[in-house]
């Protein structure tokens, strides 16, 4: 595990900056979102945050997670310090309420590379797929789609009903990127950290980022080739 975060800082240092929008909804995978908006942090130039009050809820009912005053998180106390442990002294990452439709992010000339929803709701999947625009989770990804911009969402629902497969298919025919919340098995994962960081692995690849989080597949035999091929 540790080589593997070694491995991950250096590639960070060999990667372009970039502007993304991270939003957060109320299905179950926050640690999904927190993990990113790690990698994210260190990462990009700027990161614009939106958590709806359902994620907040699922960060503390499904995760515990609280506060520093060990009470309930608010949206007041949202921080990168609350979040990921990590203070922001320069003010790369900006958190919106969902409510601010005239935030930054709901404007087209706003210049940004894309935009993650993680966890996403079937809700939130539902209203992106038909186009509505009543919160800013909601308006950011249509102007992402209607920009021709990156928009990844990584549904988290099970089993799923016909409407939730339609609502999938349509916003793929728009050009949505979707990315199961299904961490594979064949790095060998010995701890709920390797899952989370398999399928953030993932995400980061459509955001154009390669980092091996973990180890990809073939990686370890290719490996294991080259050094019986050095031996002979």
């Amino acid at each position: 595990m540790k080589k593997n975060e070694d491995d991950a800082s250096l590639a960070l240092k060999s990667l372009s900056s970039g502007r993304w929008v991270l939003a957060m909804t109320g299905a179950s995978g926050i640690p999904y979102a927190l993990r990113l908006l790690e990698v994210l942090f260190d990462l990009c130039e700027e990161v614009h945050v939106v958590v709806s009050d359902a994620a907040i809820r699922v960060m503390h009912e499904e995760h515990k997670r609280k506060g520093s005053s060990g009470r309930k998180l608010s949206r007041s106390q949202l921080s990168t310090e609350e979040l990921i442990g990590r203070p922001d002294r320069n003010g790369k990452v900006i958190f919106h309420s969902p409510n601010d439709i005239g935030a930054s992010i709901a404007s087209g000339s706003h210049p940004c590379d894309g935009m993650v929803i993680v966890p996403c709701s079937m809700s939130t999947l539902a209203a992106v797929s038909n186009g509505l625009a009543s919160n800013l989770i909601h308006r950011a990804a249509d102007v992402v789609l209607k920009e021709n911009r990156k928009l990844i969402i990584v549904p988290r629902e099970t089993p799923l009903s016909l409407i939730h497969l339609e609502n999938m298919t349509k916003v793929v025919r728009c050009g949505a990127t979707l990315i199961p919340a299904m961490p594979g098995f064949y790095h060998q994962p010995t701890e709920i950290q390797d899952l989370v960081d398999m399928l953030v692995m993932k995400i980061l690849d459509q955001m154009g980022y390669s980092l091996d989080l973990v180890q990809r597949w073939g990686k370890a035999a290719e490996e294991d080739t080259s050094v019986k091929l050095s031996m002979i």
